[in-house]
């Protein structure tokens, strides 16, 4: 069994991502996704079927096949040496996820990066990324040098459609709805420790990080 799991939670715009990989590079732990595991895994056959057929189908991949796929990676983490653990970013989602983690893992810390909804629809709002390389910029912390042009390749700098106010306030709406029972869950097991995401990532890195060495 790893010796660090560790479980990050937040909306869209948080800063999980960001705080998830220094996570992974401080604490020798592997930075799990649910999409990247999904895309690693998207031919493996479950019970349910493969990811690929909801993917290509346009559904939502479902829990009992995210499950399946989350349980083979922290397994294959498991039996890595060179890694102390991992990190979870964007699993679980859902409280049947939760309660199925809970039967395959020990889970050490839940962290629970609190953000303001108008902090949130400022960050997404302001993403911007490269069509051709896709880099990621921000219009207001990280421009490019020469706006709408790409400093790597000189591609077109545009705002994904997902980034738009109307579409960023419905993936929050959402996230809420689904997550409040799993935030509600760790809480209730003593894990969760809400960490102020307001702040630069260098200071929300220094809370997590305190946070992490304290609970692993």
């Amino acid at each position: 069994m790893a010796d660090r799991e560790i479980v990050i939670m937040g909306p869209p715009g948080a800063g999980k991502g960001t705080q998830s990989e220094r996570i992974a590079s401080s604490f020798d732990v592997d930075h799990v996704t649910t999409g990247g595991v999904l895309r690693e895994n998207k031919d493996m056959e479950t019970e349910y079927g493969s990811p690929r057929e909801y993917m290509e189908a346009g559904e939502l991949v479902p829990d009992s096949v995210v499950n399946e796929i989350v349980s083979k990676a922290l397994a294959e983490i498991d039996a890595d040496d060179d890694l102390a653990g991992y990190v979870l970013d964007g699993y679980p989602r859902t409280i049947s996820q939760a309660e199925y983690l809970d039967t395959i893992a020990t889970i050490d810390v839940v962290l629970y990066l609190e953000v303001s909804r108008e902090t949130l629809v400022e960050r997404l709002t302001g993403r911007r990324t490269c069509e051709d390389c896709g880099r990621n910029y921000h219009v207001d912390f990280d421009p490019p040098a020469e706006a709408g042009v790409c400093d790597d390749c000189g591609g077109d700098v545009v705002q994904r459609e997902d980034d738009r106010e109307e579409v960023v306030t419905t993936r929050i709406e959402e996230y809420e709805q689904k997550t409040t029972p799993v935030v509600e869950h760790y809480d209730g097991e003593g894990l969760l420790v809400n960490v102020d995401g307001e702040g630069s990532p260098d200071e929300v890195w220094a809370t997590v990080r305190e946070t992490v060495a304290a609970e692993v």
